[in-house]
């Protein structure tokens, strides 16, 4: 994966550094998909990356929990921008259902976009006992399969725009579809992610109105 280094011009980095960040945050995650997150080592991450040291990677870094921090806020930035693709940067926030349709069609879309970032996202989640990993590893992917969903849901009740549910079992009931079409899609790559992104956004849509 190539990293944009536009998503980290708020660093206040310069055009080298920036795209040197760039360069080994893109070596993290292809090493990560590659051979899995136990099996992404400073050594494993140079080679790929082409660098004549690990000092490199720890001069950007510091330590692997900073450059997990990195890869991690790097995914998140990368889906939120392809939503913002996806809607043409016009959703309304205060469009609840809206947004729980383009929450799950570009989560369903992102699996054959960003094969590379799902995987990521699948190992960090699955390795968040490392010792020397980032600590809010777990909070921040929850946060994002789950929680912040429910946080929405919720306030869409309030507002009167859902029915009567709880927030958190329909956001985790939600994220359980995802993963069922991110398997099915690993089963048969030639599966039409649109349509199954339109069907259970339908599916949701329906059961959350009021």
């Amino acid at each position: 994966m190539q990293v944009n280094t536009e998503l980290m011009a708020e660093l206040g980095l310069s055009v080298t550094e920036a795209a040197r960040r760039a360069q080994i945050l893109g070596a993290t995650i292809g090493v990560i998909n590659d051979l899995g997150y136990r099996k992404a080592t400073f050594a494993k991450i140079r080679e790929r990356a082409g660098l004549s040291s690990t000092r490199m990677i720890s001069y950007h870094f510091t330590n692997k929990a900073g450059l997990m921090q990195a890869v991690l806020s790097t995914v998140v930035e990368t889906k939120a921008e392809f939503l913002k693709e996806r809607t043409g940067g016009d959703l309304d926030p205060a469009d609840r259902a809206g947004y729980l349709r383009a929450h799950i069609e570009t989560s369903i879309a992102f699996l054959r976009a960003y094969p590379d970032c799902v995987r990521v996202l699948t190992e960090m989640a699955a390795n968040t006992d490392d010792a020397e990993g980032w600590v809010m590893t777990k909070v921040l992917v929850d946060d994002l399969r789950v929680h912040g969903l429910a946080r929405q849901l919720k306030q869409g009740q309030a507002e009167g725009t859902f029915g009567a549910f709880t927030p958190e079992v329909m956001a985790m009931s939600i994220a359980q579809a995802i993963d069922g079409v991110a398997a099915a899609y690993a089963a048969d790559p030639a599966l039409d992610l649109e349509l199954y992104g339109r069907e259970v956004a339908d599916t949701f849509v329906k059961a959350t109105a009021p």
